[in-house]
């Protein structure tokens, strides 16, 4: 007689030794043999205490029960052995199994996930990816710490603004979601915030640089960054899909692995020596590193495939102003109406570039100039001055269809 329990794969089965039963498991053969289960492997029985204190007072009823007259007079017992017969079952027939026993909303969780875990990317599409944008996401960094080189902060912030312009046409030419559709009202939010940009960044500036080289390098670096952030957008559409610590940590593993030759070459031609860090400088290195670039890095990058890569962009605009307020509330430092000015048109171009991303076919300010142009010509149809022509035409036929017009009129018209 057997019995069979089906838990992760594996069928166990009691087998009695003694005798054998005519009713045959169902989900088992004539011949023993079933092509969905392994071969059979008998183990011992491993019970607990608990368990074997229950047994022992059971088999104590059962002997009791056995010893009573009316039992006394049958011949047959039954007998039960102390090993487990145990078959594997395929992964598929597993699974179905396994599916069947489950809860409605249980089985829709375990499907989810399933469907979660095979549409992520394999570690080493993870790094082919990484390998791609590795190269465009150093040169970004470079470009923008060379422009700080060779410029003021400010200057180096506005012209890193237009990343955001850089963004809106890549993302239109290149969509991975409606979000990034390219519309009037995004960009005026993008004009917006490089305006609201250059008040804040020229409120705390009186100087007067050459700008050639670091607006090149500014410039070099905003279109960098736009074009690492769209293509990576359209190379994974899903935030699901893409393992992010691993993928900053193939970046990073190619950038130490690829580019350590470049510093070499730089000190041989001496236009950047190379010198052991200081304490101090390791110090500010690891901190850097750990919240500048991997914390901040980690959640920026999340955020753009939960919305889009214009909020994303537009979001780092908002260091500029709240690095200024900080400066206000902890040093004491004092702007003037520039500044002040500006604060409010880069918040307000982040929130509107977030309502038109979540309603992708509104497009208010197309609307207005669309409303505004039919007005004008409508004005210009009433005012359109009219030749004597046209007048005695007009009254030619008001005075037909009226009835009234002169005999004059009417030979006129015929």
């Amino acid at each position: 007689m057997y019995s069979t329990n089906t838990h992760n794969g594996t069928v166990v089965v009691d087998a009695d030794n003694n005798e054998t039963s005519s009713d045959q498991d169902p989900d088992l053969p004539e011949d023993g043999q079933d092509s969905k289960l392994s071969e059979p492997l008998y183990v011992p029985i491993k019970l607990s205490d608990s368990e074997r204190s229950s047994v022992a007072s059971d088999l104590d009823k059962l002997e009791s029960v056995e010893t009573s007259p009316a039992l006394l007079k049958k011949k047959g017992k039954v007998r039960f052995s102390n090993l487990l017969e145990v078959r594997h079952m395929s992964g598929t027939e597993a699974e179905a199994a396994n599916l069947a026993r489950m809860s409605y909303t249980a089985s829709l969780r375990l499907e989810e996930s399933h469907s979660r875990s095979a549409n992520k990317l394999h570690p080493k599409q993870v790094a082919k990816i990484a390998l791609l944008f590795c190269i465009p996401w150093f040169l970004g960094n470079l470009s923008y710490q060379e422009a700080l080189d060779e410029t003021q902060a400010a200057v180096v912030n506005i012209l890193s603004s237009t990343s955001g312009l850089f963004t809106l046409i890549l993302a239109a030419l290149f969509p991975s979601s409606y979000g990034d559709k390219f519309t009037a009202s995004k960009l005026v939010a993008v004009l917006l915030s490089i305006g609201g940009i250059v008040l804040v960044s020229m409120s705390h500036t009186n100087q007067q640089d050459q700008l050639q080289l670091g607006a090149l390098w500014a410039l070099c670096g905003a279109a960098l960054y736009a074009v690492y952030l769209v293509m990576l957008k359209k190379k994974v559409d899903n935030e699901e899909r893409l393992d992010i610590p691993m993928f900053f940590g193939f970046v990073g593993m190619f950038n130490m692995v690829l580019l350590w030759p470049g510093l070499l070459v730089l000190h041989h031609l001496k236009l950047e020596s190379f010198v052991w860090p200081t304490p101090q400088q390791w110090m500010y290195l690891a901190l850097n590193g750990l919240i500048g670039t991997v914390l901040s890095e980690f959640l920026w990058l999340w955020g753009c495939f939960l919305t889009s890569s214009l909020i994303a962009t537009l979001s780092l605009s908002l260091t500029i102003p709240l690095t200024v307020l900080v400066d206000i509330f902890l040093k004491k430092v004092s702007f003037n109406w520039m500044f002040f000015m500006g604060i409010p048109p880069v918040f307000l171009s982040f929130f509107a570039v977030t309502f038109l991303s979540h309603w992708d076919d509104w497009d208010p300010v197309m609307v207005v100039l669309k409303k505004a142009l039919h007005c004008f010509c409508h004005c210009r149809r009433r005012t359109h001055a009219r030749s004597p022509e046209d007048l005695e035409q007009r009254e030619s036929l008001i005075g037909i269809e009226d009835g009234s017009g002169s005999q004059e009129e009417m030979e006129g018209c015929t």
